[in-house]
């Protein structure tokens, strides 16, 4: 991990605070943003975040003004983390459809339209600050596996996440150091599941596939420090692992040839 100031978005709570609080512990400045001023206020205090900034993901229409004013900021900033996202338990024989296209829009453009347009708005400062800088982007086991039925759209944006890492990481290696990273969490106890039945159902006491915040940060920090481009955790090493068994080769071709 070579990047000094890391911008995490999502960054008061869940994975997005894990992550800050891993970088502040390595003596990486971090920034959080997030929705919630309240919360992002708490967050930063708490886990000693050089500063915050409230910031929807989906409003892709705030980016530059947001992006020029966090760079004159923090021109140190070298670091983008795509974290925040959203879930939404949908059915398309249940759910009004004006109500399902409107929060599955939304889930696409926090989940998709967010982390494609915050890292090319980002990407002409990110090239200037040479090796080290760093864009990670939050995708989901569920990217890469299909046996999850009742969040259709969140599936397809994190398998989406993960195909926009592979290439963008071919693409900027072509001619610049900004290195790509992809987080692939399995189910995390954390709030994601807010909107489900049962919010609880990705509790470790309610489902055994679950992994607490610790257990998962511990395989992600194994990860980070061997310097490894995609990471991580129980059941979803062997996922991702299958996953390049069955279709690294032939991407490693595409990109030779690029």
């Amino acid at each position: 991990m070579d990047f000094k100031c890391a911008l995490v978005t999502g960054g008061a709570g869940g994975i997005g605070r894990a992550l800050s609080e891993y970088f502040i512990s390595k003596n990486i400045k971090v920034i959080i943003a997030g929705r919630t001023e309240s919360k992002l206020q708490d967050a930063a205090k708490e886990i000693g975040a050089a500063a915050y900034y409230v910031l929807d993901t989906g409003r892709t229409q705030d980016f530059p003004e947001f992006v020029a004013r966090v760079t004159k900021e923090h021109p140190d900033l070298d670091c983008l983390v795509n974290n925040a996202g959203i879930q939404r338990p949908l059915q398309v024989t249940k759910d009004e459809a004006d109500d399902f296209l409107s929060r599955a829009d939304q889930e696409l453009d926090v989940n998709v339209r967010g982390p494609m347009h915050l890292s090319l708005r980002l990407l002409p400062h990110l090239k200037t600050k040479g090796k080290g800088a760093t864009i990670i982007n939050v995708s989901s086991v569920l990217g890469f596996v299909p046996f999850s039925i009742i969040n259709p759209v969140y599936n397809g944006t994190k398998a989406w996440v993960h195909m926009w890492s592979l290439n963008l990481r071919t693409q900027l290696a072509r001619d610049t150091d900004v290195r790509v990273i992809e987080i692939v969490p399995p189910m995390v106890e954390s709030d994601l599941h807010r909107e489900r039945e049962n919010p609880d159902d990705n509790k470790k006491e309610n489902n055994d596939m679950a992994l607490t915040m610790e257990e998962f940060m511990k395989d992600v920090k194994k990860g980070m420090e061997k310097g490894q481009d995609t990471i991580s955790a129980g059941m979803g090493v062997g996922a991702v692992g299958k996953w390049y068994d069955m279709y690294g080769e032939n991407y490693d071709k595409a990109a030779k040839g690029w």
